[in-house]
């Protein structure tokens, strides 16, 4: 297959009037080499075709004598103008629609982005929400457990100058019902979330007079909590190395610290606690941040809890 040989004077004349060389070819060639106004009229009669611009191809080259000229009309300029003119129209209709279609694209993407940041909020507020509960809850517990304790001094104080059977009776047993009313619901229902509580507990005891120290202790155990429970598919928010300085500072010094972690699903790999993705249990995580952050604002956290013998 070969370039079909053509006029190269209706060629060169039908270049300067604006035609690709490939156009310019097949219409040449197609329309019989005959005159130029013949080859302007086959271009307008098959502008739309899909390989207008493609170089034709033929089995056998044609000898064609090209020391004739044609002279250019007025009508073959006027024809060629506007093919120009519905060429630079369509593709600006073209360049039009695919600006529509990328910005609908735009529209889109800012929907799914406002609404993904839209759950992410409405994700956190609840979160928020459940910890005020919690820590409401916690405060509720402290406050009925010194009232008992302060019901109980006051029934020993008074059995001390010998208050009657009968008197002594009718308080003992008033204390105990208004004991009985007021007992709060428990806010954790798994053995597991106690644990963690008292875990906390123990932390504070065994570091009396260190509140700066357990403070920090517990703002770095919310941090790494709460980064697994934010980003559970992220491997390294569920890898911490135990030798790390600034983990063996605020953590892994304590006594509890990384007990904590274990009870929140953390295992020991040689160097290193790690949480398997498979055994991340968001709702663990999340009560672990409730006693966190209910041990570093409630005043009364771990005050009424005696060390287990």
């Amino acid at each position: 297959m070969a370039v079909p040989k053509v006029n190269e004077k209706l060629l060169e004349d039908l270049e300067v009037m604006g035609f690709p060389k490939a156009r310019a070819t097949r219409a040449l060639h197609y329309s019989g080499n005959s005159c130029l106004e013949d080859a302007v009229n086959w271009i307008v009669d098959h502008e739309n075709d899909i390989d207008i611009d493609e170089m034709p191809l033929v089995d056998v080259d044609i000898d064609i004598d090209s020391s004739k000229s044609f002279p250019i009309t007025e009508e073959m300029r006027i024809k060629a103008q506007n093919l120009r003119v519905q060429e630079r129209k369509r593709k600006e209709e073209e360049e039009k629609k695919l600006d529509r279609e990328r910005e609908k694209e735009r529209i889109q993407a800012g929907k799914r982005l406002l609404e993904a940041k839209r759950i992410a909020e409405e994700n956190e507020r609840n979160r928020i929400l459940s910890l005020r509960k919690a820590e409401k809850e916690e405060e509720k517990r402290a406050r009925e457990k010194v009232l008992q304790k302060l019901e109980q001094d006051k029934l020993n104080r008074r059995s001390k100058p010998g208050l009657p059977l009968e008197g002594q009776a009718t308080v003992r047993s008033s204390a105990i019902e208004r004991q009985r009313e007021k007992k709060p619901k428990p806010v954790y229902a798994t053995a597991k979330v106690e644990q963690l509580r008292e875990c906390l507990r123990n932390l504070k005891r065994n570091h009396q007079g260190e509140d700066v120290r357990v403070k920090r202790a517990f703002q770095t155990l919310t941090v790494y909590v709460g980064n697994v429970a934010k980003n559970p598919k992220e491997e390294k928010y569920r890898k911490i190395r135990l030798s790390n300085p600034l983990f063996q500072d605020r953590i892994g010094s304590l006594n509890g610290g990384v007990e904590f972690l274990e009870l929140c699903g953390f295992e020991r790999t040689g160097d290193f606690l790690h949480l398997s993705h498979e055994k991340v249990d968001i709702s663990l995580l999340n009560s672990a941040g409730f006693a966190l952050n209910s041990a570093m604002t409630n005043p009364f956290f771990g005050v009424l809890s005696t060390p287990h013998n």
